[in-house]
């Protein structure tokens, strides 16, 4: 069966070989068509030429960990900020410069210290966060950075949302706001939005602030972590307040939206109006060995938030609630694994979504210490449930022009794990054919697929009663497979779908494959 590769043709390939490889020519989208949705003209496939050379450079690799995506419309400029006071940069979400480093407070408080305790330094504009919360060395070291912060802009001032805790795994926490006339800094004027020190009820624990907006234009900030689970509180939209919460009793939380059973945190919610769902994403498990990306949606900003089987996640118990959109994984037999994806913000941009998330690495027997920063699209499939490109955003765009026999062809395939586990999920090589079949590595029947409107998929695999059916996107992506610590880069098409019961698939095609193919 012949296979193919979109746009290339015998003598694109063997311009490959040379080193050149030429693009689909997007046409020109109308800006005033309020129906395109980045559909109405011929899809991207983004190729080295088209990739910033720093996409992939280990000199200019940014790591911030639990990355707040914030669009600064003065510079107009992508800011990553995230966890120790870490910062990166980026003019198109693709190349990314560090900004502040982990540990490096000055770069955005000054150079103003607080001595806390005599001895350990933090910037002199959350003493009296610090005071309150009383940072302890219980559990291990004693934290010394805020944590997971959310930075917006209202009226000619930038807003910085960020928590401490007691100590690793407390619930003993409080989130505070500073501000500043730059989105750098330096940020004073200190003030206190929630927080769960001495509370001896059960409660949220008071960290990972992210705030939202409403289609009504109500102001939203949701929080929390397992311990009690996923908040939401309602927040001051305009004038001298804004920002502020609405109840600002002693310890006034909100409303619950996620348990607290698996470790959750990290929330972000975001609205689709294409879709006209709320989107709440968490993380699950531990961040060292098992952490995995999990959504809920509704139709309200306050929830209730439900995952693709129905259950509320209000109410979930154990390892259940929302729909796992990313674990562990391994793309190619001889890859090395990612791990650690989550702790995410999405940014819409021209009707496009993008996930911003750090990742780290399969390293021996464990997960590597770095927080690697990583834009991947966010499609929504026919029923309106997201599902996350397998590769970093390097240009695609979803259009016209893909077809099922342009994508035939042999692809690596990981069905994610179901649940929060260390194991990662080994790809498996089928070949899709553009009669609809999928077979496996000997021949042999291994499911069905069909693509809908050049964009929309089913993926079967399995048969009869073991079947399982995903329901996605095809796109453009720009594969960069990590082989024994060297990076392979091509263009190739990517499928990316969701089960009924909230499991996710990827499939990346392979390019030694199609390219040989194209060129016989």
């Amino acid at each position: 069966m012949k296979k193919r590769w979109l746009c290339l043709s015998l003598a694109a390939t063997l311009a490959l070989s040379a080193g050149l490889l030429g693009a689909c020519t997007p046409q020109e989208q109308d800006p005033d068509d309020d129906n395109n949705n980045g559909t109405s003209t011929e899809y991207v496939l983004p190729t080295w030429q088209t990739v910033p050379e720093s996409w992939d450079s280990k000199e200019n690799r940014a790591s911030v960990h639990d990355p707040s995506i914030f669009y600064d419309e003065a510079s107009e400029t992508y800011y990553a900020f995230g966890t120790h006071y870490a910062v990166a940069s980026s003019k198109d979400l693709m190349a990314w410069e560090q900004v502040a480093d982990d540990g490096e407070f000055s770069d955005l408080y000054g150079s103003a210290v607080y001595k806390y305790q005599g001895q350990y330094e933090w910037p002199a504009a959350l003493e009296a966060t610090l005071d309150l919360v009383s940072p302890t060395a219980e559990g291990g070291g004693i934290a010394t950075t805020t944590w997971a912060p959310d930075v917006e802009y209202y009226n000619g001032k930038y807003y910085m949302y960020y928590s401490l805790t007691k100590y690793f795994g407390a619930s003993h926490s409080a989130i505070g706001r500073v501000e500043s006339d730059s989105v750098l800094g330096p940020y004073t004027n200190n003030t206190l939005i929630v927080n769960s020190v001495g509370d001896s009820s059960v409660h949220p624990n008071c960290i990972d602030p992210e705030l939202f907006y409403d289609e009504e234009g109500k102001l939203w900030m949701v929080y929390g972590s397992a311990s009690d689970g996923i908040y939401i509180k309602e927040l001051h939209n305009s004038g001298d307040n804004w920002g502020l919460p609405i109840d600002d009793g002693e310890h006034a939380y909100g409303t619950k939206l996620w348990s607290g059973t698996k470790n959750q945190e990290g929330p972000f919610i975001f609205y689709n109006e294409e879709t006209n769902y709320y989107y709440l994403m968490v993380s699950y498990g531990d961040l060292n060995k098992s952490y995995n990306m999990r959504v809920a949606r509704s139709e309200n900003p306050d929830g209730p938030y439900v995952d693709i089987t129905g259950t509320d996640v209000a109410t979930a118990t154990g390892d259940n609630g929302g729909n796992k959109i990313a674990g562990n994984y391994i793309m190619g037999d001889d890859a090395d694994g990612y791990a650690a994806l989550g702790h995410n913000s999405v940014i819409e941009v021209d009707g496009e979504y993008f996930v911003v998330a750090h990742v780290r690495r399969e390293e021996g027997n464990g997960v590597s210490g770095m927080h690697n920063l990583y834009v991947f699209q966010l499609f929504f499939n026919e029923d309106g449930w997201p599902v996350m490109s397998p590769e970093r955003y390097a240009g695609e765009k979803l259009g016209t022009g893909i077809t099922q026999e342009k994508l035939a062809g042999e692809y690596n395939v990981v069905e994610h794990t179901v649940g929060t586990t260390e194991a990662f999920a080994q790809s498996v090589a089928y070949t899709f054919g553009a009669d609809g079949t999928i077979t496996d590595g000997d021949g042999a029947d291994a499911g069905s697929w069909e693509l809908r409107d050049g964009r929309y998929v089913t993926i079967t695999l399995g048969s009869g009663e073991d079947a399982v059916a995903y329901e996605g996107v095809a796109a453009p992506a720009y594969e960069s497979m990590y082989v024994s610590r060297e990076w392979a880069m091509h263009p190739a098409f990517v499928f990316t779908a969701v089960s009924a019961e909230g499991r996710s698939l990827w499939a990346v095609g392979t390019f030694e494959a199609q390219a040989a193919d194209t060129a016989a």
